[in-house]
């Protein structure tokens, strides 16, 4: 009781210095859960890893190992690490845009992440701003059988070429770029199509000096993979360039700046 009781005064007094808030109702499978367990900041509700996953899948087993949270059931393998913006289920990599969080040293997520990685489903009732959890009987697709093989070869490798030694958050801003060039009339229609695209003497430098064919480094296959899942840091950008190893600007000279990542600026 007393814990919670710090709990709930820890996140009345984040309401007057503006960081996180306490969250309305969180009902899991028909199961009311303290309104001390979850919390709300940066309009996104955070709930107890723990709590919901063992709400969800009472064969579960919650764990830490290594500095994360380890959820293991039938069919599900989950990790999360505080601090991190990703967590990992079943090998996929679902995006955390502001951290998985650890107040009072307890794991806590995105309810709608950390739904989807238990495969469940999330209804929230904008009257009251009550989240309802249901399902999450079923496990989430696997990665192999969730991503197109080539595309998550091709764009892990570019990702890598072109931004090894950059942060994740500015290797998936160069994943973001050939994703929308996908998405673009403008250019062709595949990841790889747009990778090897020959126009005005090649677009990426690695296929010239084929450096795109070398073994991508482990964060730039995670890139990778959070850019097929959603994740977006570089907004619309459709170029990017590194102004100090740059050697033609006409980027920096005709499109759109949209913002700095690391070594790299980015186009629309």
């Amino acid at each position: 009781m007393r814990t919670k009781w710090l709990i709930a005064a820890a996140l009345a007094a984040a309401v007057l210095s503006g960081a996180p808030a306490a969250a309305a109702q969180l009902t899991v499978d028909g199961a009311i859960l303290d309104q001390a367990d979850s919390y709300i900041y940066e309009n996104t509700t955070y709930v107890p890893l723990r709590a919901v996953a063992e709400a969800l899948r009472p064969d579960a087993s919650i764990v830490w190992e290594d500095g994360q949270a380890v959820v293991r059931a039938e069919g599900l393998s989950l990790s999360a690490q505080p601090g991190a913006v990703y967590i990992q289920a079943n090998g996929r990599a679902l995006y955390v845009p502001d951290a998985v969080q650890s107040p009072q040293g307890s794991t806590y997520l995105p309810v709608r992440v950390l739904a989807a990685a238990l495969d469940a489903q999330v209804h929230w009732e904008p009257a009251t701003g009550a989240v309802s959890i249901t399902g999450g009987s079923g496990s989430i697709v696997p990665a192999e059988l969730h991503y197109d093989e080539q595309d998550l070869y091709w764009l892990s490798r570019i990702i890598s070429a072109e931004s090894k030694g950059e942060p994740l958050l500015g290797q998936i801003a160069v994943g973001n770029v050939i994703l929308n060039r996908v998405a673009c009339a403008d250019f062709p229609d595949s990841v790889y199509e747009v990778i090897f695209d020959q126009r005005w003497g090649g677009q990426f430098s690695p296929v010239r000096n084929g450096t795109i064919y070398d073994t991508p480094s482990e964060s730039s296959l995670l890139a990778a993979k959070l850019c097929l899942e959603g994740a977006n840091t570089a907004g619309d950008s459709l170029y990017f360039l590194a102004p100090e190893l740059a050697g033609n600007f006409w980027t920096m000279e005709q499109r759109s700046y949209v913002t700095t990542i690391g070594s790299h600026w980015f186009y629309r």
